[in-house]
């Protein structure tokens, strides 16, 4: 699985843009929670989607991009979580322990 970090405004306009041609995730990741850790390690070893690009954010050190990114994309903010976008709008988001590969396959077939 290749990251694709967010570190900057401008990597959100570019997922928006990005997500007009493919399913993009976001991992909203913090770096000090457990369970953040678990579910990075459970989309890691499971991620098998050639049509999905993942970007990941550490929220610890981008709290103001996790905070644009819930409000451009119309979701409320949880750690850690992830969204997937398509054509520059979110269709689906999960968090804690209901992160898995599993369902999101489920949601993208």
């Amino acid at each position: 699985m290749n990251w694709n970090t967010i570190s900057s405004a401008a990597d959100i306009e570019n997922i928006k843009k990005a997500s007009n041609s493919q399913t993009v995730l976001i991992f909203k990741h913090s770096t000090r929670c457990s369970i953040s850790s678990i579910a990075k390690t459970r989309l890691e070893s499971d991620w098998n989607f050639d049509n999905i690009t993942p970007y990941y954010l550490d929220l610890i050190a981008h709290r103001d991009l996790s905070a644009k990114i819930a409000e451009d994309f119309k979701v409320y903010h949880e750690s850690p979580q992830i969204i997937l976008i398509k054509n520059g709008e979110a269709f689906h988001d999960a968090s804690h322990l209901d992160i898995s590969v599993s369902e999101i396959s489920d949601v993208t077939a």
